[in-house]
């Protein structure tokens, strides 16, 4: 929102290799990211999708458009990683677990969250991601 820090939303996925686990991130589950994100600013939210074949099922799309009072999706192009915030977070957290080692997957995932939490308390961090991607925030305002 104008005027106010920007904001970083995450859910950690972790895959353990157990039968029947699921491997990444199923539609409701970026669904339900998107709700509690809306439900814990209070406010609308813009979401960006790049390609993966999961943000592209039709039941996102329907999930979009019933929700368009304080939801807007921008999908970006194809191969287009400069335009996609995502990506500068990503680049931050690789720099600031390059020189961990972890024991275990228990390990790796404390530190990863411990980063990415990191990220999500310095604002100043996450404007510099979406800075990166010389997109611009004056979007028309959603109602």
């Amino acid at each position: 929102r104008p005027g106010h820090r920007a904001h970083f939303f995450y859910k950690l996925h972790v895959y353990h290799g157990r039968k029947g686990e699921p491997k990444s991130f199923s539609w409701q589950d970026y669904r339900d990211l998107i709700v509690v994100t809306h439900l814990q600013l209070g406010a609308p939210v813009v979401w960006c999708w790049d390609n993966l074949n999961v943000h592209l099922v039709q039941e996102l799309y329907d999930f979009a458009e019933e929700n368009k009072a304080w939801l807007r999706v921008f999908q970006m192009p194809s191969y287009a990683p400069e335009l996609n915030p995502a990506e500068g977070v990503w680049s931050l957290l690789k720099q600031s677990i390059a020189n961990f080692v972890a024991a275990d997957l228990a390990s790796l995932t404390r530190i990863v969250k411990r980063k990415l939490k990191k990220i999500q308390y310095r604002p100043h961090l996450i404007d510099g991601c979406l800075a990166g991607t010389r997109l611009t925030m004056d979007a028309p305002k959603i109602e």
